[in-house]
């Protein structure tokens, strides 16, 4: 994985700049907290008693990604990245590793589903709706949800790292 730059977001920006940029933010930081690893780092689940790796992360943030992005966002019925075609979260997310899941194929899943989900909200105001839940949810919720997703597992990753490679901060 190759190393990504982290742009901290604006002191002053409108709503819509903020947003977008706290979550490419936390976006970067996964993704620092990932480059530079090998393979079995990356696989190693190094906080026992939690199985928690960072490739599952990376793995459970492109299933997030595509669920809030496409099908709540869009209603677009894709399957799950990771998992059997009927579960929609995949068997826990995207967490699990299978023996074939490599770094390179995850970030690419990854980085795919951030390109489409920065399409998919680009010509879309922060008050329109999608169905959710017998409810509605805008655009501006998801956004809010996916930085507090995106800040909670780089917390997770902070110290997965830290007990690989004694590599802290950022």
């Amino acid at each position: 994985m190759t190393t990504t730059d982290r742009t901290m977001p604006p002191l002053q920006a409108d709503e819509r700049a903020s947003l977008e940029s706290w979550l490419d933010f936390y976006r970067a930081t996964l993704a620092i907290k990932c480059d530079g690893l090998t393979e079995e780092q990356l696989r190693t689940a190094s906080a026992p008693p939690s199985g928690l790796t960072l490739l599952g992360l990376i793995q459970h943030m492109a299933e997030v990604e595509r669920n809030w992005f496409r099908r709540v966002l869009l209603g677009e019925p894709v399957p799950p990245i990771y998992g059997p075609a009927g579960d929609p979260a995949g068997p826990d997310g995207g967490f699990d590793l299978t023996d074939d899941s490599t770094g390179d194929m995850a970030r690419a899943a990854w980085e795919g589903e951030i390109a489409r989900a920065r399409v998919n909200c680009s010509a879309r105001d922060l008050e329109e709706t999608s169905p959710f839940m017998g409810g509605q949810v805008a655009l501006r919720w998801i956004y809010n949800h996916m930085i507090a997703e995106y800040a909670r597992h780089a917390g997770h990753a902070d110290l997965i790292r830290e007990r690989i490679d004694g590599a802290t901060g950022v």
